[in-house]
């Protein structure tokens, strides 16, 4: 059944304070201390008591046990909406498009919406274990140890379909290395080079060594409010034009060469009122290359089938014809677990604040954040994207 009912427009929400909490390769605190440096930091960076955040948005892989509502006592938190978004990739634009008919509707006037995880030294191994059904089913029991051999299926079957190769996803982590050497969050610091990506050791045919993202802790947060809240508070702060999610697409396809966003992207563009031209940079989840790939195409920037001619024919650093994943994305920075679903809208924001530093887009007024996430065997279940735009 079709229903024509038009999406209610995000007007006058905007998103304010980006925090990062900064990265480490490993830690021994818990999830819950990570959490608590982010909303620490937004308290500060938004100058008012965290006991004012009214509304409270949290991701993570590593809090168990504990959900969102055990962590008010935590945290000395007393808000009136809550929510658990437990959506990896994708958890940080579902936040957003949650906290956002909070705030419309008055049932919250500030959201902190905190995404964090710990990377203890068997933390990665036991999340695996223990991510999904279909882990446990189908996929840990064989000694697939992680996402790497799942990707490297979906890789593989995207490059036979389309023609992508290796040398075309190594451009991508190229550039986003060189952009991460601008950014003194990114945990990978050394440059990388063509050759040294092609020439690096296997992990799960086709993948090599720097097509994976590198697991750690660290937390991303920010705070959903009204614009006439941001400018009660004297806050600088970025509009939000329009939001989409989409779950289980083309379930029928026996390998994932496509994501929810194709469904759904005439209307995050015709809400935004702009088009995939307009945009000034993009910001895609990068867990591999070949999902940027995959969302150049779905999200409108080149057709189905394209994204090797598209990346062929751009560059992708923060100068150049293309700005993409300018923080260095997680391919540079590192996962910090569901706070990688975060990365990417912390960052647009800096953009469009013009607060970015070294990775700063010049004239930045628009840009498109995407997310992706809950892989199972062969497929990523989750997908969204968002628009945001610099305040006028």
């Amino acid at each position: 059944m079709a229903f024509s009912r038009a999406r209610k427009p995000y007007d006058g929400v905007v998103l304010t304070v980006p925090v990062t909490v900064p990265y480490q390769r490993y830690s021994i605190e818990s999830a819950h201390w990570w959490m608590g440096r982010a909303l620490r930091a937004l308290s500060e960076g938004a100058g008012i008591s965290h006991r004012d955040f009214d509304g409270f948005s949290v991701s993570s892989f590593t809090m168990g046990p504990d959900s969102a509502i055990a962590l008010t006592q935590h945290f000395g938190l007393s808000p009136r909406w809550i929510d658990h978004v437990p959506m990896g990739g994708a958890a940080g634009i579902v936040s957003i498009r949650r906290a956002a008919r909070a705030v419309q509707a008055g049932d919250a006037d500030i959201v902190a919406c905190v995404a964090a995880d710990t990377n203890q030294v068997d933390t990665f191994r036991k999340t695996l274990a223990n991510f999904s059904r279909f882990a446990q089913d189908a996929s840990y029991p064989y000694g697939a140890g992680g996402p790497n051999a799942s990707f490297a299926l979906i890789a593989r079957h995207y490059m036979d379909c389309y023609g992508a190769t290796r040398e075309d996803f190594g451009k991508l982590c190229v550039a986003q290395r060189d952009n991460a050497l601008k950014n003194p969050h990114a945990l990978m610091k050394k440059p990388l080079t063509l050759e040294q990506y092609m020439a690096a050791r296997p992990i799960a045919e086709p993948f090599h060594l720097f097509d994976c993202v590198m697991p750690c802790a660290g937390a991303e947060a920010f705070l959903v409010m009204r614009e006439d809240t941001a400018k009660s508070l004297g806050l600088p702060f970025v509009r939000l034009l329009s939001a989409i999610e989409r779950h289980n697409a083309f379930p029928d396809d026996p390998v994932q060469v496509r994501g929810g966003w194709v469904v759904d992207r005439d209307e995050l563009f015709g809400m935004a009122g702009v088009a995939s031209d307009d945009m000034d940079f993009v910001q895609t989840y990068d867990d591999y290359a070949v999902i940027s790939m995959v969302q150049f195409e779905d999200l409108g920037f080149c057709g189905k089938g394209e994204g090797p001619d598209f990346v062929r024919q751009h560059t992708f650093t923060i100068d150049g014809t293309f700005p993409h994943n300018t923080s260095g994305g997680q391919l540079s920075v590192g996962q910090a677990g569901a706070a990688g679903g975060h990365l990417g809208i912390t960052e647009a924001m800096r953009q469009l604040l013009d607060a970015a530093g070294g990775t700063q887009v010049k004239d930045a007024k628009l840009g498109l954040v995407s997310g992706f996430g809950m892989i199972n065997y062969d497929r990523g279940l989750a997908s969204a994207a968002a628009i945001l735009a610099r305040a006028s």
